[in-house]
């Protein structure tokens, strides 16, 4: 547990005949932010509850910062921050209003909290906002605000359950700054997300979960070498030249093209991308085959997750997983 700030063990967790994790296991390093991913109804939300003590454990074990959170839910509490899914905040209240009302909740002083206030509004570039009501935020903002609400009482560790959901890009931008921010002063943080891009942006180490259960983990590039590494894609412009045009991409790709004749496009996956680039483009240049498009691409988290659990994450859940949770 030295190296860990949040370690879990063969985790169950039933509603009723239903299973929500189902021998959930994770070990997420000090000072990184590791993200979680999977589709609505495969435990996500649920690892989050048991780990934060507001749920407990059918089997199993977890401990957060060596704490283990069955028995010792009281002082796990005092060293983790939560970001639910939606802001916690007072919609009557000013920014400073809130973050001084959050610290008298967690027992400050009167005084430090109003500090501490302070000092959360100029971490999360909040000041010239701070007087204002929150109907004068943008998504972004009130999201800010949310998270500097959680690190009240600067926790070891902090969760962020789909932190983003609903913003737009510039919303989304502003929190990742703000969560970049954090982990570089040392805090520990787990990322529960469906934006794939998002666990890409921002964490060190991912793990898929699915059906209640890790099925796999490691870095990003890690994962993406899952399915093959680069790909090379050739888009023709006479869609009669997909033959031959997969024949000179076999030459080079580690597997079998594949042709996706609607888009009039071949892909393969390759190991030495600049030189299967280059002998692809002048194979076709000298047969003849006129191309509207040629390039490289690395795989995306979103083409991982499909081929590790056979669908995508932003999948709706259907009633069963609805009544298990996300």
């Amino acid at each position: 547990m030295a190296d860990n700030a949040i370690l879990a063990e063969g985790i169950h967790k039933s509603y009723g005949d239903k299973r929500a994790l189902d021998g959930f296991d994770l070990a997420v390093p000090k000072g990184m932010v590791y993200g979680l991913l999977g589709p609505n109804g495969a435990g996500k939300t649920t690892a989050v509850r048991i780990l934060t003590t507001l749920v407990r454990l059918d089997g199993g074990r977890a401990e957060v910062t060596g704490l283990d959170v069955a028995t010792r839910p009281r002082q796990v509490r005092r060293r983790i921050g939560l970001a639910g899914q939606h802001a916690a905040v007072d919609e009557v209240l000013t920014g400073r209003q809130n973050l001084r009302m959050f610290g008298r909740l967690f027992h400050l002083g009167k005084k430090r909290a109003a500090e501490r206030a302070d000092e959360l509004l100029e971490r999360f570039d909040l000041v010239e906002a701070a007087d204002k009501g929150l109907k004068q935020y943008s998504g972004g903002m009130r999201r800010r605000l949310d998270l500097a609400a959680s690190m009240i009482l600067a926790p070891d560790v902090l969760f962020l359950d789909e932190p983003t959901t609903g913003l737009d890009p510039r919303g989304r931008n502003e929190v990742w700054r703000s969560v970049r921010s954090l982990v570089a002063q040392g805090t520990t943080v787990l990322l529960t997300t469906q934006y794939l891009d998002e666990a890409d942006q921002l964490a060190g180490r991912i793990a898929v979960l699915d059906h209640g259960r890790v099925i796999a983990d490691g870095p990003p590039q890690s994962l993406k070498q899952l399915i093959g590494g680069d790909r090379i894609e050739v888009v023709v412009r006479d869609p009669a030249t997909l033959p031959a045009t997969a024949a000179v991409v076999a030459r080079v790709a580690s597997a079998e093209p594949q042709i996706d004749e609607a888009a009039a496009r071949v892909h393969a996956p390759v190991t030495e991308r600049v030189a299967a680039l280059t002998e692809v483009a002048r194979t076709l240049q000298d047969d003849g085959i006129a191309v509207e498009d040629i390039g490289l691409r690395r795989p995306t988290l979103d083409e991982v997750f499909l081929r590790l659990t056979g669908h995508h994450a932003d999948e709706k859940e259907d009633d069963e997983k609805k009544k298990v949770g996300a």
